[in-house]
């Protein structure tokens, strides 16, 4: 295992990540086994562990804190605040009110008194990010934090949010976790040059295309539509759909890249992010052990200029693909009042 520093906090981390979104309720339900996981990533010298408080609501920060006792001092650890946790008002978002509640209670089921890196998992329109950077900075100080990061913020936000940290004298966001796949390189346009330009460490998510990449979906080829990643986001692995042509061409192009190397579609899909030299760590999110070690296999993979080459001819850098499922769009997208005049502002004839 190979370790880089985290951009320039001064922490030290294994440039692949063990992602839990999968442990819990919405994937391996089996506390001791994914216990094991866990234990099994740390043995092959991870030592970055990332969850969040809405992953099986809360049911995955509770595993990890199972886990990691008796180890928590060799694990950088990180979680994320900002999706709803329960029913009601004032249970969400990037707000001091609800980071200054969220935070205790991921301290509670994960069952520690710090968490190493605090990420913001997506921006919220509705607060001034001044207050957010200001909350943050606050449980810093109070050691219940020891550096604070953003997830799947676009680059304007990135770049706002470090001016608005001078202007104001407040510390700033020191990582950002994007999606960053084979299949969905956008990131490579803005997001990974405004990272280092700040100094960011950059921890990477989805880079199996969430479960395309895992060889499983291939042209021509039958596709189970009632079972995993394919049951919750069906539209993205319908070989019926038009727009997921290219997908599907595109792996068959990878395919033959993986077997020149040596190596299987996985191994090439985790061992592409970390090329770019933005790239800190890849987040690897298994359910199962045998998922665990498959992946792991890329961490020993190097990829040559040939083979980047050839990547690059199949997908060219910054193009997407697809748009990665529980990536950040805009309220100017989103929103239609945003994007269209009112009927009564319209000029007549328009």
């Amino acid at each position: 295992m190979r370790y880089r520093p985290l951009g320039r906090t001064g922490i030290e981390v294994s440039t692949y990540c063990l992602g839990t979104m999968m442990f819990g309720s919405v994937g391996n339900g089996d506390h001791e086994d994914a216990v094991r996981v866990v234990h099994a990533a740390l043995d092959a010298g991870i030592n970055f562990v990332d969850t969040a408080d809405m992953y099986s609501a809360g049911e995955s920060e509770t595993i990890v804190g199972k886990a990691l006792k008796g180890r928590r001092d060799d694990v950088v650890l990180a979680t994320k605040v900002h999706f709803p946790m329960g029913e009601g008002r004032n249970r969400s978002g990037n707000s001091r009110r609800w980071i200054t509640r969220a935070v205790e209670e991921s301290l509670t089921r994960l069952g520690t008194d710090w968490i190493d890196l605090y990420q913001v998992h997506r921006p919220d329109a509705t607060t001034d990010v001044e207050e957010t950077l200001a909350v943050l900075g606050d449980l810093q100080s109070q050691g219940k934090i020891r550096t604070f990061g953003c997830s799947t913020f676009p680059a304007e936000e990135i770049a706002e949010s470090h001016h608005v940290a001078e202007r104001r004298a407040l510390p700033r966001f020191r990582t950002e976790q994007p999606p960053y796949s084979l299949l969905a390189r956008g990131v490579e346009r803005s997001v990974l040059p405004t990272c280092s330009r700040y100094g960011m460490g950059v921890l990477t998510w989805a880079p199996l295309a969430s479960g395309f990449l895992s060889g499983r979906y291939r042209k021509g080829g039958p596709v189970d539509l009632s079972s995993g990643r394919a049951a919750l986001t069906p539209g993205r692995f319908d070989p019926a759909l038009p727009e997921n042509a290219a997908k599907l061409e595109a792996v068959e192009q990878l395919v033959a890249v993986a077997d020149d190397l040596g190596c299987t579609l996985p191994e090439l899909a985790v061992a592409f992010p970390l090329v770019h030299p933005a790239v800190t760590s890849v987040i690897l999110g298994p359910r199962t052990m045998d998922q665990l070690k498959g992946l792991l296999a890329g961490a020993e993979l190097t990829l040559t200029d040939e083979a980047l080459d050839r990547i690059d001819a199949i997908v060219p850098p910054g193009t997407d693909l697809y748009r990665a499922d529980g990536a950040w769009q805009p309220p100017s997208l989103t929103d239609r009042s945003q994007r269209r005049r009112a009927e009564a502002d319209r000029p007549a004839g328009a």
